[in-house]
């Protein structure tokens, strides 16, 4: 008889009774992969769990997790919290150590549990300033307790009925998760997310997303503190795919080609990067090889899915899948039938062209406040139109207010922001959660984000400006790292952008301009504006004159999450941003 999952962790004992893999995780340490069967997965879960019910874990304890790479132990200890009744209370790694004073005192975490050196000191900076009962880590550090002597006191099973009882007593409804939001302003809010949120979540998700069932793999280096990478993980566990957690982002191409993935998961901003990497290759190469790359580059950026470009271009697209994607194929490790995307708007070009070189991007929307997944593309039966987030999945309603903005209803809405009612009502009508996103369904159901609703401003002109649409255009430029819009009040659009230093000295390099390329020089120079200008007057082209750019600045330095400028998931924190170039804004609009 097939277990029921009605609680987050009953997936693994599905996985276990259903698919019993061999490997369904597996982290690399000290050059060889370290991995966990579906069995010993289990296992270790229920050793940690009855090592934490000897610590003196009670139900609706709050556990704080901070780790800097996803790995076998998150994954083991996120099960063996949720199954004594506890709640899992992830932090990102990159925030201040004030914010993780904040995070731990408002959950009131018991216990906080650390992946490294860095982390653990980060901690241990403020642990004056917090209530913690215990610290461990997961690496091996000196003067601090490792996990391992939790995963000893788990071995003796006396306690294995206590442990039976704590089970059973969790219901769906149960709180399972506090997730606290990167935030672009003010701090974090805890998202409460039940295991009814989360497992109806996987459970509809999992039908857009076409997998090998018991023997997919899958490459995961998405910070799992986030739930976009979270909820993949369960939906993993629950299809039986084998899971490689990437060592960092750095060895995330060496990691793919020993792992050979069928399937990961990313944001917008690396398909970015990868996908100009790509490009650079090409114009290293020279004669014919160079013209049949860019002939197949340009042939991907103009696909249509489902042969609707018509049968002449599909021969030509076979042909350049056989002599030139398929050479981006093998660099993904040869196996790559799909990518994921969320977090934030993907780029259409982007859809196109790994679209056409048989590794299909599927970009989905969602919110941490709703599970996360509200819509996704599917190849499969028609399901997938470049532009929009794809079509509502089952049991969740979307419909569009007056304003624009995306409401969402369904099993995936949070309970609440935890302590703070007064915010939840904010964003709560009803059953229905207020997504602060601006969009539109299609007759055809395809759900398309236009904008921030917090983030379109008016200028003194009276006219609206939608700037992510402007900033997603902007951003195709090779030239253009980062870019955000600013106008509010004021006659007319400019724009503070972070130049792409990397290209730029390539660039600079090959029109034999002289040195030294320091970003200081390079967001000075005027050859590097006057470039730049031109990548705004084509872009300005698409744009009503209202909307168009009249001014822009370039700023000296990279937008970094460690200098405040970026949130964790790589969204722009935009008062932070104003305020660190306020002397540029108003140089534009002052001067």
């Amino acid at each position: 008889m097939s277990i029921a999952i009605t609680r987050v962790f009953d997936f693994p004992y599905y996985q276990l009774e259903k698919f019993n893999l061999d490997c369904a995780f597996a982290t690399k340490i000290k050059g060889h992969w370290n991995v966990l069967s579906s069995q010993a997965f289990v296992d270790q879960a229920n050793e940690v769990s009855r090592g934490l019910l000897r610590l003196g874990v009670q139900a609706n304890d709050k556990i704080a997790v901070i780790t800097s790479n996803n790995r076998n132990e998150w994954s083991v200890l996120d099960m063996a919290v949720l199954q004594i009744g506890a709640q899992n209370a992830p932090i990102y790694p990159t925030i201040s150590a004030s914010d993780y004073a904040y995070i731990i005192n408002h959950s009131e975490a018991t216990y906080c549990f650390v992946s490294d050196q860095e982390i653990y000191d980060k901690l241990k900076s403020i642990e004056h300033e917090v209530n913690l009962k215990g610290i461990y880590t997961f690496d091996d550090i000196e003067g601090a307790n490792n996990w391992s002597k939790i995963l000893e006191l788990g071995k003796d099973t006396s306690n294995n009925q206590e442990l039976e009882q704590r089970k059973a007593a969790v219901q769906p409804s149960d709180l399972a998760t506090l997730i606290y939001t990167s935030g672009t302003t003010g701090k974090p809010k805890g998202v409460m997310l039940s295991h009814h949120n989360l497992v109806t979540n996987v459970l509809d998700g999992e039908k857009r997303v076409p997998l090998t069932y018991g023997g997919s793999v899958s490459l995961s280096f998405l910070p799992v503190c986030h739930v976009f990478e979270r909820i993949i993980l369960y939906l993993y566990q629950y299809c039986g795919v084998s899971t490689y957690f990437a060592e960092s982002i750095e060895l995330l191409t060496d990691n793919i080609k020993e792992v050979k993935p069928n399937i990961m998961t990313a944001v917008p901003r690396l398909y970015e990067k990868v996908y100009d990497g790509i490009i650079a290759k090409g114009e290293g190469l020279t004669g014919i090889k160079k013209a049949l790359f860019f002939w197949a580059v340009n042939l991907g950026l103009q696909f249509e899915p489902y042969g609707q470009n018509g049968f002449f271009y599909e021969l030509k697209l076979k042909i350049a899948r056989k002599l030139i994607f398929s050479k981006w194929k093998e660099a993904f490790g040869g196996n790559m039938d799909l990518f994921v995307s969320g977090s934030a708007p993907l780029q259409t070009r982007l859809a196109r062209v790994f679209a056409a070189a048989g590794m299909p991007i599927m970009e989905g929307y969602g919110l941490t406040e709703t599970s996360p997944i509200v819509s996704v593309n599917d190849e499969r039966n028609g399901g997938f139109r470049i532009g929009t987030v794809g079509k509502v999945i089952d049991n969740v309603e979307v419909k569009i207010a007056e304003d624009g903005e995306i409401l969402v209803k369904g099993p995936n809405v949070m309970q609440g922001y935890y302590k703070d009612p007064e915010k939840t009502s904010e964003v709560m009508t009803g059953a229905y959660f207020h997504t602060g996103d601006i969009g539109e369904l299609d007759s055809d159901g395809f759900l398309k984000i236009t904008d921030r609703k917090k983030e379109m401003f008016k200028t003194s002109g009276g006219k609206y400006i939608a700037p992510a649409v402007i900033e997603n255009q902007l951003k195709q430029s090779r030239f253009i790292e980062q870019v955000m819009v600013v106008g509010e009040g004021e006659k007319m659009p400019a724009a503070l952008i972070q130049p792409n230093f990397v290209f730029i000295t390539q660039w600079m390099k090959r029109k034999q301009f002289q040195g030294p390329y320091t970003p200081e020089i390079i967001a000075g120079s005027q050859v590097v504006i006057d470039r730049i200008q031109k990548e705004i007057d084509a872009v300005n082209s698409n744009f009503g004159r209202w909307e168009q750019i009249k001014a822009f600045r370039l700023t000296p330095e990279m937008w970094t999450i460690d200098d405040g400028h970026l949130t964790p998931t790589m969204k722009m924190k935009r008062r932070v941003i104003k305020e660190k170039y306020l002397p540029l804004i108003e140089g534009i609009y002052r001067a």
